[in-house]
């Protein structure tokens, strides 16, 4: 394999925030519900609660006191707590199961699938996401995002950090942690996965979190790469 980088041989990409613009796209999504059903809600408050409990829904399966559970049942867990929270009750369970399906329909960022194209010419892409293989599916169908395969913690059965997320990826590619570079605009998923012997990408996203986000604003650890643009990031590999 001749490439500028040619130990490396598949990128592995998480992908909320980093690949997808998550929260414009919710935002827009519950919006769009609410006006049609006359629901007079802060639906940007409520996209920023809903993934605020995203980690905590999947720290009970990390840490063993539940049972293997996907994110797409986290999500409509966590969804259905807000909505009793904000008293909307008569949402039926197709409204219910259309809202939880709005993380199946992200948007990309601007950059991304150009760039995911152009690393595709040489590199392996493969999801290295806590998002289920159903959800990813479907949103890489929605946005047209060019993965090579979809793995990530439903077929590791096991949510990052965990190290077993990042080695049964690598496994199931036929390859050693080290010919795989994890990229993600997260520091601490970088940190994980440089931890186990990965190369290590970072893709600044820092309205990822809206205007007011105050992590990941830059690089704060020693990847090998960083950029803040897929096609950047294409440019440092020679793609």
């Amino acid at each position: 394999m001749s490439t500028p980088h040619a130990a490396i041989r598949a990128l592995l990409f998480d992908v909320f925030g980093t690949v997808v613009d998550w929260r414009s796209s919710v935002i827009s999504e519950l919006e769009t519900f609410g006006r049609a059903r006359r629901i007079d809600i802060d639906w940007a408050t409520f996209a920023d609660e809903w993934r605020s409990l995203y980690q905590p829904s999947m720290e009970a399966v990390r840490n063993g006191t539940r049972a293997w559970t996907i994110l797409d049942t986290l999500h409509r867990e966590s969804l259905d707590e807000l909505l009793e929270k904000h008293g909307v009750i008569d949402f039926t369970d197709h409204d219910r199961t259309y809202l939880n399906e709005t993380w199946h329909r992200l948007k990309p960022w601007s950059d991304s699938v150009a760039g995911l194209t152009r690393l595709k010419s040489i590199y392996t892409l493969a999801t290295l996401s806590n998002g289920n293989i159903a959800l990813l599916v479907n949103m890489a169908k929605h946005a047209g995002l060019p993965w090579d395969a979809v793995l990530g913690a439903e077929p590791a059965h096991a949510y990052k950090p965990l190290p077993e997320a990042y080695l049964r990826t690598a496994a199931f590619l036929g390859l050693a942690p080290q010919q795989c570079m994890m990229v993600a605009a997260h520091n601490e998923d970088l940190a994980a996965a440089k931890a186990l012997g990965f190369h290590t990408a970072f893709v600044a996203r820092p309205t990822e979190h809206g205007p007011g986000q105050t992590i990941d604003l830059e690089a704060t650890g020693d990847w090998d790469f960083v950029t803040d643009s897929m096609t950047g990031l294409a440019d440092l590999l020679g793609a």
